[in-house]
């Protein structure tokens, strides 16, 4: 019933911002069960929120579009999140992260850009898998160690997208691929 309301949330939002023709990517937890899906339905992690990438200039239009729907703006130190009336927690409202700018100051990557971002069957936009194994990787928390983790054992992560990162990232890359194969051998 939870994954019910996320994914209803996720529909009502990228459909909203979609008929007012404002750019974004489905990034984070949704973005990753996306990806994982194509190759196993069944390997895919419930999410509790959802994240969007945006650019910073459309914030008071997406503010606009977010409040017609109800929904309620905090902002937080480095994030715009809205809050939905019908489940008014954090955890599981809808956070806003910037696009091409650094999440934090210490990352060593931005953001991938919102034209980064194919269609989903689905019929919203989500970032494209290239741009998210770098953006996950630049993160780099627990979460997205173990998002990784879940598109290399559904064979997501191809040739074509380790020839692609730049050197640092390989090697978290690696680490993560060598850390799942001494799990795997216990």
């Amino acid at each position: 019933m939870a994954m019910d309301r996320i994914e209803q949330r996720l529909h009502r939002v990228t459909t909203a911002l979609d008929a007012a023709q404002i750019p974004y990517a489905v990034v984070g937890g949704n973005a990753v069960a996306v990806w994982v899906a194509k190759a196993d339905p069944a390997a895919t992690r419930t999410t509790k929120d959802v994240d969007l990438l945006v650019s910073r200039l459309d914030v008071d239009r997406i503010t606009s579009v977010m409040q017609q729907l109800g929904f309620i703006r905090e902002d937080l130190r480095s994030l715009v999140l809205f809050i939905d009336p019908e489940e008014p927690a954090r955890r599981s409202g809808v956070h806003l992260v910037w696009a091409d700018e650094k999440v934090r100051p210490s990352y060593l990557h931005p953001t991938p850009g919102v034209d980064e971002a194919v269609r989903d069957e689905a019929g919203f936009l989500v970032l494209d898998l290239q741009a998210l194994i770098r953006m996950k990787l630049t993160s780099h928390r627990d979460i997205d160690r173990v998002h990784i983790s879940d598109l290399l054992a559904v064979g997501m992560v191809d040739d074509q997208i380790r020839d692609s990162l730049p050197t640092d990232l390989l090697q978290r890359l690696t680490d993560i691929e060598q850390s799942r194969d001494t799990t795997l051998d216990d």
